[in-house]
C-alpha cells in the first residue's frame, strides 16, 4: 500500500490534478507491482510562496510548476525498480501535459510492513 502525498501549485485545474493523480497511480502499477485497486493519495494545492523549490539543483532547472511527490511504501524494492518508478512518474506526468519531466520531484519513504493498518485497527501485514 503506497501512500502518496503530492503538492502542486494552486493554479492547477481540477483536470490537471486528476491527470497527475492518475499518472502517479499508473506509474506505481506499472513499475512497483501495486494492485490497481491499491490507491491512497492526498493531493494538496499550494499558493505562491507556500511551495518552495530551488530554481536549479544538480544541474536540473525547475519552474514554478513543480510537483513534489512523496510516496511512503513498504521497504524491499530494488534500486532498479525505484529508478523505473522515477522515470515512469516523470514521463507519465509530462505526457499528460501537467508539467515538464524536470518539474517532477519524488521522495520515497520506506517503512516496515508492520507499520501499516488498512482499517479496523489491525496491522494486517504484521507477522
Amino acid at each position: 500500500m503506497p501512500f502518496v502525498r503530492a503538492s502542486v501549485p494552486d493554479r492547477f485545474s481540477d483536470a490537471q490534478v486528476a491527470r497527475i493523480s492518475e499518472a502517479i497511480h499508473a506509474s506505481m502499477v506499472e513499475t512497483f507491482d501495486v494492485p490497481a485497486d491499491d490507491r491512497f493519495q492526498v493531493i494538496s494545492r499550494h499558493r505562491p510562496g507556500d511551495l518552495v523549490c530551488s530554481p536549479s539543483f544538480l544541474g536540473i532547472s525547475h519552474s514554478a510548476d513543480v510537483v513534489l511527490v512523496q510516496i511512503t511504501c513498504s521497504e524491499g524494492r530494488t534500486l532498479e525498480t525505484k529508478r523505473a518508478l522515477f522515470k515512469a512518474l516523470a514521463r507519465s506526468i509530462a505526457r499528460d501535459g501537467a508539467v515538464a519531466p524536470s518539474d517532477v520531484i519524488v521522495n520515497l519513504v520506506e517503512v516496515r510492513k508492520e507499520n501499516w493498518s488498512f482499517g479496523d485497527g489491525l496491522a494486517q501485514y504484521a507477522a
